[in-house]
């Protein structure tokens, strides 16, 4: 146990996380960052080669909110030696591994991180008016306790696998777990893939072009009505912006409750490059009339996964037209998606939590958990899709969040918080501030006229 409170104590160590302990560690905080694996890695079962980060490298830990900042990722190359290479490289996309490599170049430099530490409970302490987080190291169960004004939840997601497809092999697992298994798939007979979104598409991929060498039946089945790309076109990303954001915020719960469901092509489709090298592998492998052995499957269920003294049977129904089938395949990998469950640890504080009518947290608008009868605040990172909108686990708006937590914590605009950066408004209230020939009055006179109209 610590002998003086710290200012905040952070939970988990994401890239959200991580970049608010690296914009923190020049101010006058005492801040700690704690994770329970015994040293950083990012989505290790995804690094698949040749894949590539979805947003620019300027969304990295730092960038958006200091660009100055000596964690940046430019600063990264330029402290590796690798400044020139980027240089040539030409491209704003860069490749998965070496942001992950980059995240793990900034966790050896920063003071504020502690590995080898599973917290197990946070509670609220009236009388010293302090946050109290237990923790135990993961192999020892030696158990620290911390003190803390704050606390910022940064723990990240976790696979989501139907009830119904869990557990009855090692042979189905989720694509998260794709490179620690990929060897099993190089040496089956049969590989099924399920799931429509980026990860589903690049393990696809990636066995497509190992498909030569491993003479394997590959299928690919989604739920979805097609393998459709996501939302890449420069007016469609001013989604992920904060005036969106804040757009979004002041929506009523019911609104959003409506239209964030309806956006999912706005952050679960398939990349259109990946796209386009799936097809055209395909076409080359079609070439002189040839089967590519391959298989895709839209609009199809897969309700239930058994295992066999052969491999697995997926129970499947082609949800259109209400058609079953069942699918043989020795391996199935889960392109499922990811959940947020609430964590465990924060029962202690389960009496304090507000919830809205869903059971979920009531979050502020500037990433608290509405907390009663606490003066401490719990601020969340990527646990507010439900109030905050489609940006919530988008890599380019985790400056902005981290700004709107610092200055809170330090009680002063220490960073600039970022306004007016699209061109387009959202509001009704800022579209009358934009345009000249638009008023109130005058848009409230319209739609009474075109009512009196239809009578």
């Amino acid at each position: 146990m610590t002998d003086e409170p710290y200012d905040l104590v952070g939970i988990g160590l994401g890239p959200f996380n991580l970049g608010l302990a690296s914009l923190l560690e020049d101010w006058d905080l005492d801040v700690v960052f704690l994770e329970q694996r015994s040293e950083f890695s990012w989505h290790e079962g995804m690094l698949i080669e040749g894949t590539t980060l979805e947003v620019p490298f300027l969304a990295d830990l730092v960038t958006l909110a200091d660009p100055t900042n000596p964690y940046s990722y430019l600063n990264y190359l330029r402290e590796t030696g690798r400044i020139y290479e980027f240089y040539f490289y030409e491209t704003f996309q860069i490749p998965r591994r070496e942001y992950n490599d980059y995240l793990k170049w900034v966790t050896t430099r920063l003071d504020n991180c502690q590995f080898d530490r599973r917290v197990q409970s946070v509670r609220w302490e009236q009388e010293e008016e302090l946050f109290v987080i237990t923790a135990v190291h993961p192999d020892s169960g030696e158990e620290h306790e911390y003190r803390a004004a704050d606390v910022a939840l940064g723990i990240g997601s976790q696979p989501q696998i139907p009830d119904s497809l869990h557990g009855h092999s090692e042979d189905v697992f989720h694509t998260a777990a794709y490179r620690s298994h990929r060897q099993r798939c190089l040496d089956a007979d049969s590989i099924t893939v399920v799931g429509s979104g980026q990860s589903a598409a690049e393990v696809f991929l990636d066995l497509l072009q190992r498909q030569p060498d491993g003479e394997y039946r590959l299928d690919w089945l989604t739920r979805s009505e097609g393998f459709f790309p996501m939302e890449y076109s420069k007016l469609g990303l001013q989604h992920f912006t904060p005036e969106y954001t804040q757009y979004v915020y002041e929506l009523d719960q019911d609104t959003k409750d409506e239209l964030i469901p309806e956006q999912g092509l706005l952050y679960k489709g398939i990349d259109v490059n990946t796209s386009a090298e799936i097809y055209d592998l395909l076409y080359r492998r079609s070439i002189g009339a040839r089967d590519p052995d391959v298989g895709l499957f839209a609009m199809t269920e897969v309700s239930d996964v058994q295992a066999t003294e052969d491999g697995c049977r997926l129970t499947c129904e082609q949800w259109q037209t209400e058609q079953s089938f069942v699918q043989e395949s020795d391996v199935v990998i889960l392109g499922t998606g990811y959940e947020r469950p609430d964590p465990s640890f924060l029962d202690p504080l389960e009496t304090h939590i507000v919830r809205d009518e869903s059971g979920r947290f009531r979050m502020s608008e500037d990433y608290r958990i509405e907390l009663d009868d606490v003066a401490g605040r719990v601020f969340v990172q990527n646990a507010e899709l439900h109030t905050h909108g489609v940006g919530a686990p988008d890599l380019g708006l985790g400056c902005y969040r981290n700004t709107r937590i610092i200055n809170q914590l330090l009680g002063h605009k220490a960073y600039s918080v970022d306004t007016d950066t699209v061109y387009q408004d959202f509001s009704v209230e800022r579209f009358l501030e934009h345009a000249p020939g638009a008023s109130r009055d005058q848009v409230s006179l319209k739609t009474e006229n075109r009512v009196s109209l239809r009578m």
